[in-house]
């Protein structure tokens, strides 16, 4: 591990502690906030039992399905976009104050559009994810070397390999950058559109333990976003770093 990895473990272990010792000396109340190793116990007993695991499911099935549609959906239309300068140039604007727009204000319209159900809340984690998909696409495919344009044409190389020998590679790391933000922006938009729009889910689960004083549970779940989300960015960190290393060989 390096040194800035090192740094990193120290400061989120020495929160931890910190935390543990101001709850169990009662300098924070434990109705406010419980200790850290109670959050785990908690958690473990939840998973243990499976009480958790439907919310669970069904929360992750709609990240999934939130992520795969915005990298898709993200992916094409950069494609797209970057192939008309025009239409990016009338685009630009928009996207550059995409994410000041609030999107849950259109939940009630979502809901009459696609009913009661997961594809609202899908539509809202695809809307939170696809615009960082494609603005990387855009910053990927604006940053290809031309000399690299220039070389494929000289070697005759048609469209369809130019790209999938010279293009993908090249915009790569910001398509994996794209890719990382949007499954980031798609947890963000899920669980918070489940806690307004749905009767299942991790968010609704929070959100009714929170109303019932069930703070146990609402911490155990709280838990364990954090720790799935830190464990999926460290697996995306690492697989990133690995290929900026591939390319600088």
């Amino acid at each position: 591990m390096s040194w800035a990895g090192w740094l990193r473990l120290i400061v989120v272990g020495g929160a931890v502690l910190l935390l543990e010792v101001l709850c169990r000396a009662g300098v924070i109340a434990k109705t406010v906030l419980p200790a850290p190793s109670v959050m785990a116990g908690d958690l473990y007993r939840l998973l243990a039992s499976g009480a958790a695991s439907a919310d669970i499911g069904e929360t992750l099935g709609n990240v999934a399905m939130a992520v795969i549609a915005s990298i898709l959906l993200g992916f094409v239309a950069g494609v797209a976009i970057h192939a008309m300068p025009r239409v990016r140039r009338a685009l630009d604007p928009f996207l550059a104050t995409y994410y000041a727009v609030p999107f849950f204000v259109f939940y009630p319209v979502l809901i009459v559009i696609f009913g009661l159900g997961a594809a609202p809340i899908v539509v809202i984690g695809t809307l939170f994810g696809v615009v960082a998909m494609l603005i990387n696409t855009l910053n990927g495919l604006d940053r290809i070397p031309r000399v690299l344009l220039k070389t494929a044409r000289v070697h005759g190389m048609d469209p369809v390999r130019t790209a999938l020998m010279v293009k993908l590679p090249s915009a790569a790391p910001f398509l994996f950058t794209g890719a990382k933000l949007a499954i980031a922006y798609c947890f963000i938009g899920v669980i918070a559109a489940e806690f307004i729009m749905s009767s299942s889910g991790i968010g609704y689960s929070i959100a009714y333990a929170f109303n019932n004083f069930d703070n146990a549970r609402m911490y155990a779940l709280m838990l364990f976003i954090i720790v799935l989300v830190t464990v999926l960015n460290a697996v995306l960190f690492t697989w990133e770093r690995r290929i900026m290393q591939r390319r600088r060989r």
